[in-house]
């Protein structure tokens, strides 16, 4: 008799996701103790040594609630129990910008990346499922982040891979059930002070119930579709942006105002980032404004980013400064207040070609010409 219907289609994703490792290879699995973690770690403690490869585990201590630590320790014995070597209790502090869903996260992963660059590991497994994947859609469309959020978590993003994308969640559930594994089910999970949390407990099931059963399902398939598309557009922005790019790292504003609309959006994306915006924070609306500073340009002078990034317009080039929100900048630019106090964006940078008449129809309140 063959193995449950549940367990055998998660071992065959994990199977499918090893494909291209070779004998030896190390492979880690990140688990919470939850039930899609705990079943991808049997299914990975099952799958590696039929496939030469070893197989280990990785668990982290947010220290975010009472008892983490003894809670760690529980996960690190069922690890060890399905024959996983080595296996880490990796504890971090939860600090950072973006609120504790995102700081979380952030170093969750960068202590996974950390565990696994440790023990040599060639992959870590995550995992998400399909269900997962329909609440980071419908959190992305929450946020208007655009495409990119709209297509979803990889496959695959560097060391770590997500085999379980195409499975629901109930099927790990049952897998667990089926192999006799001890669930823990994380009681952040079920606060409602989390956005993830209400969109798991209270938006999709209102989605389900108003337009039938099947949205999860077509969210995933929709972020499949997206993606696709979004690597492809994101790939030809990385190739503008590397183009445009002047020995000053500023760009001409006539030739990203010349890029298609798609193109010199994510152009806008990539340079704010890697200036040092953190990309959790930087929604639509600031890439809106910095293409105003293109393409509806009436003399604004530049536009506050996320971490301390400023976009300003200057001289007829486009230049991203760090850790420019008050005093005198890089650029000379010097932040003043209106009289009531409320910061107003400082004197638009001297010497340049930007000098429309339409900035100084601005400065006298007259409405910009079309």
């Amino acid at each position: 008799m063959g193995p449950h219907p549940a367990v055998a289609e998660l071992r065959t994703a994990v199977r499918r996701c090893l494909d291209d490792l070779g004998p030896g290879e190390l492979v880690l699995v990140a688990c919470s103790g939850g039930a899609d973690s705990l079943a991808l770690a049997a299914s990975l403690a099952f799958v590696a040594p039929r496939q030469g490869l070893r197989a280990g585990g990785v668990t982290v201590d947010h220290q975010l609630q009472a008892g983490s630590v003894r809670q760690a320790a529980r996960v690190a014995a069922q690890l060890t129990g399905l024959g996983l070597e080595p296996v880490e209790v990796v504890p971090v502090i939860v600090d950072g910008p973006g609120g504790p869903e995102a700081a979380a996260r952030t170093v969750r992963y960068r202590a996974l990346d950390g565990a696994a660059a440790a023990a040599g590991a060639a992959a870590v497994l995550l995992g998400h499922t399909r269900d997962d994947q329909a609440e980071t859609v419908l959190l992305g469309l929450a946020r208007g982040s655009g495409s990119r959020s709209l297509a979803g978590m990889p496959e695959r993003t560097g060391r770590c891979r997500r085999p379980f994308l195409a499975i629901g969640r109930d099927t790990a559930r049952a897998a667990c059930d089926a192999l006799h594994l001890e669930v823990w089910d994380d009681p952040h999970n079920f606060d409602s002070r989390y956005a993830r949390a209400r969109v798991r407990h209270q938006a999709l099931p209102t989605l389900e119930a108003t337009l039938g059963p099947g949205i999860a399902e077509a969210l995933a398939r929709t972020a499949g579709q997206l993606r696709a598309d979004a690597d492809a557009l994101d790939e030809l922005a990385r190739q503008a942006a590397d183009r445009l790019r002047l020995p000053d790292s500023a760009m001409s504003v006539a030739d990203l105002a010349a890029l298609p609309a798609a193109l010199r959006t994510r152009v806008l994306r990539r340079t704010a980032i890697l200036a040092g915006c953190r990309p959790g924070s930087l929604a639509a609306t600031h890439i809106e404004r910095l293409d105003e500073l293109l393409t509806g340009w009436h003399g604004q002078r530049w536009v506050d980013l996320p971490s301390g990034v400023r976009g300003v317009r200057q001289c007829g080039k486009l230049r991203f400064i760090a850790g420019s929100r008050t005093g005198e900048n890089a650029a000379g630019i010097q932040d003043t207040e209106d009289a009531d106090g409320r910061e107003r964006h400082g004197s638009r940078p001297e010497g340049g070609a930007d000098q429309p008449r339409a900035a100084a129809s601005a400065h006298r309140g007259t409405r910009r010409p079309d």
